[in-house]
C-alpha cells in the first residue's frame, strides 16, 4: 500500500532548487522619507537568509491620571489595540490609574486592511460592559520605519480622546509605534495577529524560542570493598552487593563470591548527571545469604562533593560509614549502643573528559568534552535560515475541517531552535534565521517539523502530543564553505499505512569558515574526546547511559517555558534507532552489497581479462604486468596516481546539493504493509499472539539463514587453523611437506621471477584452463572444521 505513491511521482521525494527573495529590502517612508527601496547591499545584515516580513509593531508602556468610575470609585484598566478586524488586548489591573504593561504587539504588514491604527484605554468591567476612557489614533501613512541596528525607537505620552475624537479626555497613555521586521528585537516576545485565537497558556507555546540543553556528566562509582559488614543472622556471614542509584537510573554491583564480613567487587557503576545537580547518589548494600533480601547500610551522598576529573589521573579513594538500615528509628540510649558501623571504599568522580552521548554517533551534532576547559575554538558558522513549509497535510480537525498549526525545531550541539506556530495554515512562513558556532565539520544538524497541539482552546484543546510532520539532516562535511544554498526539501514521514510525503520544508544555510588549517587538522583527530579511547566504556554501557541521557534532555527541556515536549526532543534525537526493523535490516544489507559493489566488479573484470574475453585488454594488462614485475618500485607510486586520477575526474561529477532523506536506500518504498505493522509495534509487543508468533517464525528462518552463513564463514577459518593443527595426519603432513619444498625452492629463484610465473599462470588462455576445481582448491575444501563435533 505505502509503495503505490512513490512509484507514481518518484520526483516528489527529490530535493529541489529554490530562489528566495534573500536580504533586506527596506521601504523609504515615516522619519527616512522618499520612495523607492534600500537594497539589501547596502549593509550587511545579520538576516541575510530569510526574506524579509514586515510587521507593524505597538508598544504600549503605561498609562497614567486615568479617570475613576463614579459608580465603583475604582479603575480596572486595560489597554485594547485595534488595526481592522485584528484585536490584542494587555491584562488588566484592578484599582489603579496608573498602570504599567510594557507589552508589544505585532500585526502583520501583508493581512493588514486599514489605514488606521487605534490604541483603546478601558476600564474593566465584570458585570456590564467595559467602560470607554479613551483612544489614540495613528494614520498608518505616517508610522516611521525602524531599521536596524538603529536604537529602539522611545515611547512618547500621548492624550486621550473621546469616541468621535474632537477632543480630549483625562488620562494618557505611553506608546511607541513603527514598522519594522523579524529582525527587530521585540518580535520574539511580541503578540503576534497571527495567533489572535489563542488565548491562556498557549500564548507562551506560539512564540519562537531558543533552548540549551542540559550540561551533562558522565558520574564513575568505583565500589572498591566494604568493611565490618554484619547479618542479621549471627550464625551465618554475610554475602552482599551494593546497589547505587541517581534518580531514576539504578545500577548494581555483582554479588560478592564469598560469604565474608569484609567483601571487595572493584567495580565501576558509571550513570548521566546533569547540572544544575538535583539528584542525590543513593547507595545501600544488601545482603543476599538469607532467604530474603537485607538491607544492611545505606548513605546519601549529594554530587558537589565529589571531584571533577579532566583526564584519566587516578582520583583519590574514601571510606564513608553507612547509617545502618533502621538505626534513625533507635532511641538516643540504644544509639550509643552502636559503637562500630559498616564501612564502605570507593572512588567517585566527575567525568569531565567525556563527551556525553544523547543521540546516535551515527548523526552526531557535538563532539565536545563536557568539561569547558577542553574546548576548542570554534572553526566556522553555521547560519540556517528556515523560510517556510509548503503543502502540508491536515494533522488534526477543527470545526469539521482539517487544519495544521505548524512549527519548526533545529538541533545542533547543545542549542536548540523553535521557531513560532503559524495557526490554520497548510503555507505557513516563518522567515527566522538562526545561529551556531561549528567546533567539527564531521557533524549532522537536524530539523524537524510539527503540529502543535497544546493551543488552549484551539485545535484540540491542548491535549495529545504534538505530532510530527518530517524531519531532515543535513552534514556540514557535504557543504561548500561560504556558499548560500537554498533548497526545498521533501518531509518524509513513515507511518504503519506507508510511505508519506507530508509537505516540504524550505531553507537557506550558509556554512562559513574562520579557520581553515584548524578545519584541515581536525580530519588528523579522533572523532571523540580522548578519554573514550584512553579509557573506553563498554558497547552495552554506551547504549545504557545514551538512552538516560536522552531522558534527562527530554524531562529538562519539557520544564522550559513554552516545554519542548518530549515526543519532540525523542523524535529529534532518534531514540527509536536501535529497535529491530525489518526494513533497515533489509537497507542496511543492500548498503553492504552497494559497498562491495566495487570489489565485485573488480573481481569480475579481472575474471574477463584471466579469460581472455578482450584479447586486446588481456594483451595489455600482460605488458603493464610484466613492467611493474620488472619494476616494484613502481606499483605503490602507480596506485596512488590511479586513484589520484579517477578523484580528478570525479570531481566533475560531484554532488552540487546536499544528501536528504533517501526513500530507495531506505528501503521505504518497496516495504510490506506487515514489516511496517511489526516496526511501529510498541516493546514489548502489544499484538495478538498469533502475529507475534508469525513475525517470531519469521525473524526465525531470517535468522536462520544468518546462522548459516555465519558457520561457513567460521568454517573456511577452521580449515585455514587445520592446516598446522594435525587435526588430519595426513593433510597436515602435505602441507608441512610442500611448504619445505617451496621454501628451498623460493630461496634458490629469483622472487621477480616467481611473481612473473604466478602472473602469467593466472593470466593464462583458457585453452590452458580445466572447468575442474584446482588441486588447491581440492586440498582446502577437504580439511577438516569443526562443524561435525556440533551438536
Amino acid at each position: 500500500m505505502g509503495s503505490k505513491p512513490a512509484a507514481a511521482n518518484p520526483d516528489d521525494y527529490k530535493l529541489k532548487d529554490t530562489k528566495p527573495q534573500l536580504g533586506e529590502r527596506w521601504p523609504h517612508g515615516g522619519i527616512r522619507g522618499g520612495g523607492g527601496w534600500i537594497s539589501s547591499d547596502r549593509v550587511t545584515s545579520t538576516y541575510d537568509l530569510v526574506e524579509q516580513m514586515y510587521y507593524l509593531y505597538v508598544r504600549v508602556e503605561k498609562a497614567r491620571d486615568l479617570p475613576i468610575n463614579p459608580l465603583t470609585a475604582s479603575c480596572d484598566p486595560y489597554v485594547e489595540v485595534k488595526l481592522g478586524n485584528y484585536k490584542g488586548k494587555t491584562q488588566h489591573f484592578e484599582k489603579r490609574t496608573y498602570a504599567e504593561w510594557k507589552q508589544v504587539f505585532a500585526f502583520s504588514k501583508e493581512k493588514i486592511q486599514s489605514t488606521v491604527l487605534e490604541v483603546y484605554v478601558k476600564d474593566k468591567d465584570m458585570i456590564a460592559r467595559d467602560d470607554y476612557l479613551g483612544k489614540v489614533v495613528f494614520d498608518m501613512n505616517e508610522v516611521p520605519t525602524r531599521v536596524p541596528p538603529d536604537s529602539p525607537l522611545a515611547p512618547q505620552w500621548y492624550r486621550l480622546e473621546d469616541r468621535k475624537g474632537d477632543r480630549k479626555v483625562k488620562g494618557e497613555v505611553m506608546l511607541a509605534v513603527w514598522m519594522g521586521t523579524q529582525a527587530d528585537e521585540a518580535f520574539s516576545e511580541a503578540w503576534h495577529s497571527d495567533a489572535a485565537t489563542v488565548h491562556g497558556e498557549g500564548v507562551f507555546s506560539v512564540r519562537s524560542k531558543v533552548y540549551v540543553s542540559p550540561k551533562l556528566w558522565y558520574l564513575r562509582v568505583n565500589v572498591i570493598e566494604a568493611h565490618d559488614v554484619e547479618s542479621a543472622d549471627k550464625s551465618q556471614l554475610p554475602q552482599v552487593f551494593v546497589k547505587a542509584q541517581l534518580g531514576n537510573q539504578i545500577l548494581k554491583t555483582k554479588l560478592s563470591p564469598t560469604k565474608t564480613t569484609n567483601p571487595m567487587w572493584n567495580e565501576d557503576l558509571v550513570f548521566v548527571a546533569a547540572e544544575p545537580f538535583e539528584e542525590q547518589l543513593v547507595l545501600t548494600l544488601e545482603n543476599k545469604a538469607t532467604s530474603k533480601e537485607e538491607i544492611v547500610g545505606r548513605i546519601v551522598l549529594p554530587l558537589t562533593a565529589f571531584e571533577k576529573r579532566l583526564d584519566h589521573r587516578t582520583v583519590h579513594s574514601k571510606w564513608y560509614n553507612l547509617e545502618q538500615f533502621g538505626f534513625a528509628m533507635l532511641e538516643g540510649g540504644q544509639r550509643m549502643e552502636l559503637k562500630f558501623s559498616t564501612r564502605i571504599h570507593l572512588r567517585v568522580c566527575l567525568e569531565g573528559g567525556y563527551h556525553v552521548l544523547d543521540e546516535s554517533t551515527m548523526y552526531i551534532s557535538d563532539q565536545r568534552p563536557t568539561a569547558r576547559q577542553l574546548w576548542k575554538k570554534p572553526i566556522g558558522i553555521l547560519e540556517i535560515g528556515i523560510l517556510s513549509a509548503q503543502g502540508l497535510q491536515g494533522m488534526k480537525t477543527k470545526d469539521g475541517k482539517k487544519t495544521t498549526d505548524a512549527y519548526c525545531v533545529a538541533k545542533y550541539g547543545q542549542k536548540w531552535v523553535r521557531t513560532r506556530t503559524i495557526l490554520e495554515s497548510f503555507n505557513p512562513k516563518w522567515n527566522e534565521q538562526y545561529t551556531w558556532e561549528v567546533y567539527d565539520p564531521c557533524t549532522v544538524v537536524s530539523l524537524g517539523v510539527f503540529d502543535n497541539s497544546h493551543l488552549g482552546g484551539n485545535g484540540n484543546g491542548g491535549s495529545g502530543k504534538d505530532l510530527r510532520i518530517g524531519k531532515i539532516r543535513i552534514r556540514l562535511s557535504t557543504l561548500e564553505t561560504d556558499r548560500i544554498y537554498t533548497h526545498s526539501y521533501p518531509l518524509l514521514v513513515l507511518q504503519p499505512s506507508g510511505l508519506k510525503k507530508t509537505g516540504e520544508l524550505q531553507l537557506a544555510f550558509r556554512f562559513t569558515c574562520l579557520s581553515l588549517a584548524n578545519m584541515i587538522y581536525l580530519y588528523s583527530q579522533p572523532l571523540l574526546p580522548k578519554m573514550h579511547y584512553q579509557h573506553p566504556l563498554t558497547i552495552s554501557q554506551l547504549d545504557t547511559l545514551r538512552y538516560q541521557a536522552m531522558n534527562i534532555v527530554a524531562i529538562r527541556l519539557g520544564r522550559a517555558e513554552p516545554p519542548l515536549r518530549r515526543e519532540v526532543v525523542e523524535y529529534m534525537l532518534d531514540v527509536d534507532s536501535h529497535m529491530w526493523s525489518m526494513r533497515r535490516s533489509k537497507a542496511n544489507f543492500f548498503r553492504i552489497v552497494s559497498v562491495f559493489t566495487g570489489v565485485i566488479s573488480m573481481s569480475k573484470w579481472l575474471g574477463d581479462v584471466s579469460n581472455w574475453k578482450n584479447p586486446v585488454t588481456t594483451l595489455l594488462v600482460h605488458v603493464l604486468f610484466f613492467i611493474l614485475v620488472c619494476f616494484p618500485e613502481l606499483i605503490l607510486p602507480t596506485g596512488f596516481l590511479y586513484m589520484f586520477l579517477i578523484g580528478v575526474w570525479n570531481y566533475r561529477f560531484r554532488p552540487r546539493h546536499p544528501p536528504h532523506m533517501d526513500t530507495k536506500l531506505s528501503w521505504a518504498e518497496a516495504v510490506q504493509p506487515d514489516e511496517l505493522d511489526e516496526e511501529f509495534d510498541s516493546f514489548p509487543s502489544s499484538k495478538p499472539q498469533d502475529v507475534t508468533k508469525m513475525r517470531y517464525d519469521r525473524l526465525r528462518s531470517v535468522a536462520g539463514r544468518i546462522q548459516t552463513v555465519v558457520g561457513d564463514i567460521a568454517t573456511q577459518g577452521e580449515r585455514f587453523q587445520a592446516l598446522l593443527s594435525w587435526r588430519d595426519p595426513r593433510a597436515s603432513c602435505l602441507f608441512v611437506v610442500l611448504c619445505l619444498v617451496v621454501a628451498v625452492a623460493l630461496y634458490v629463484t629469483p622472487f621477480k621471477l616467481v611473481v612473473l610465473g604466478m602472473g602469467l599462470f593466472l593470466l593464462r588462455h583458457p585453452r590452458f584452463r580445466s572447468k575442474m576445481p584446482s588441486a588447491p582448491s581440492n586440498f582446502f575444501r577437504r580439511l577438516p572444521a569443526r562443524a561435525d563435533s556440533m551438536l
